[in-house]
């Protein structure tokens, strides 16, 4: 049982589970209905993506000054107790089932879900022994 961190769209992996969107809007232009078959999500969860004026600020990110800023607001983000408590429950879920997390970023290094790779590490989620990013 494990998670994989994936980008939104890119073809799902044997066995990779539930995929859970984990970005502010959904996406444009797709139908509903069409998530799951082209790969996007099966299941939006907005609750561990950026504020929508944390994102704004992260999409104009362009050297490492703008990066660290970015993280030091996001991990503000996802210490407040809902999101705590979300995250918890991710990385005990990790031991009971197969899912993955995603975003639509091209480069996980400059993603949130880079920061969501490691704060479910540090909670003890365990990761697909074929994820590349593995922590």
């Amino acid at each position: 049982m494990s998670i994989r961190i994936v980008r939104l769209g890119s073809p799902r992996s044997e066995g990779e589970g539930l995929r859970i969107g984990t970005v502010r809007r959904p996406p444009r232009g797709v139908r509903k209905e069409e998530y799951a078959a082209r790969d996007i999500y099966d299941v939006w969860f907005p609750n561990l993506s950026p504020s929508e004026e944390l994102l704004k600020e992260g999409q104009g990110v362009s050297d490492e000054q703008d990066w660290k800023r970015f993280q030091r607001k996001f991990l503000a983000e996802m210490k407040l107790p809902t999101a705590s408590r979300e995250l918890d429950l991710l990385a005990a879920l990790s031991h009971q089932t197969n899912f993955a997390l995603g975003c639509y970023c091209e480069d996980e290094s400059r993603c949130h879900r880079s920061i969501l790779r490691r704060l479910l590490a540090a909670r003890g989620a365990v990761f697909s022994g074929d994820d590349e990013a593995c922590p």
